[in-house]
Parts: C-alpha cells; sequence; structure tokens
C-alpha cells in the first residue's frame, strides 16, 4: 500500500540522500565547535526519508490515515448514489 505522491517520495529520497553524506562526510570546517560535531551523527537518520520514499510508504502517515495519493475514482456499484433516469424536470 503506497500513501506518498510523487512529489513526497522524490523530496523525502533527496533529503535522505543529502542527510546521509553529511554523516558520511562530516564537518569540513574547522570552525564548528567540537560540542557541535556529534550533531553531524544524526545525518545517519537520512536512512528513515530514504527508506520511505523508495517504498512510497510513510508508517506515520499510515497510523493516521493520511495519504497524499490520489485515490481510485472507480465508479461504485451502490444504487443509492446513482441518479436515475425515471426523473425528469421541464
Amino acid at each position: 500500500m503506497c500513501n506518498l505522491n510523487l512529489f513526497g517520495q522524490i523530496f523525502r529520497i533527496l533529503i535522505g540522500i543529502i542527510m546521509i553524506a553529511a554523516a558520511w562526510y562530516g564537518p569540513q570546517t574547522l570552525f564548528l565547535p567540537i560540542e557541535l560535531m556529534s550533531l553531524w551523527n544524526l545525518g545517519w537518520l537520512g536512512i528513515i526519508p530514504l527508506v520511505t520514499g523508495i517504498l512510497a510508504f510513510c508508517p506515520i502517515y499510515a497510523v493516521f490515515g493520511i495519504g497524499h495519493r490520489p485515490k481510485n475514482s472507480k465508479p461504485s456499484n451502490d444504487p443509492s448514489t446513482h441518479k436515475s433516469n425515471d426523473d425528469h424536470t421541464k
């Protein structure tokens, strides 16, 4: 079951790749204080948007019933939703 549209997938994949690349290469500057150096390891959390983008499925969206993929608009067979042709207005 997919609940992400194409834009959401591409966005998550790009964000995931950027976060993982930032964690992989680390800070390339000497101006970053030592206390903030460990924050670069949070970039490994980029695996989450990368995987959800590849699978086109977000478990959080599924829990809350949110979906960004258009629903299939198949005609229903429920007779109460169809207008009858017997009603002719003049």
